[in-house]
């Protein structure tokens, strides 16, 4: 099945999502279930009956788009969850000055994972501290990067 662009379908809906009051974080077709999920977020976190309502504000004007060239396929919209990797400078910018962990492709300093509080991130560089001392990682050498989930 064609599908357009991701990118044209979240630049499409953006000002629906605005109006809504949630940021389009993510959006994946998965072809094996034909289904079009997005994942949202909004300040103050996301609900069952906000991604209800961003799914009902969607769906009709979706159709009009046609994302999928008049193929059939299931609509999703979800919350992203606490331990979801950021993906955008904006998802870094507002953790500043909560405990994050970061995953590496490759060792820095013998270590493949590190922990701290995210003081900023500023020119593709993540900076934080673990109390003692300073770092700073390049975006591009992290394969993961979330909230730190203490239990």
């Amino acid at each position: 099945m064609n599908v357009k662009p991701i990118a044209s379908i979240v630049e499409f809906l953006r000002p629906i999502a605005d109006e809504v009051g949630v940021e389009i974080v993510d959006c994946v077709f998965d072809r094996r279930t034909q289904s079009l999920t997005f994942y949202i977020d909004a300040e103050g976190g996301v609900d069952l009956i906000l991604c209800e309502k961003f799914h009902r504000a969607i769906d009709a004007p979706l159709d009009e788009f046609d994302p999928t060239f008049g193929a059939a396929y299931t609509l999703n919209c979800s919350s992203l969850g606490l331990d979801r990797p950021f993906k955008t400078e904006q998802d870094f910018l507002k953790r500043i000055g909560e405990k994050i962990e970061i995953h590496l492709y490759a060792p820095i300093d013998g270590k493949k994972y590190y922990e701290g509080t995210l003081l900023a991130f500023e020119n593709g560089e993540i900076v934080i501290s673990d109390g003692k001392q300073e770092r700073r990682i390049a975006r591009e050498k992290t394969s993961k990067v979330c909230l730190l989930i203490e239990v």
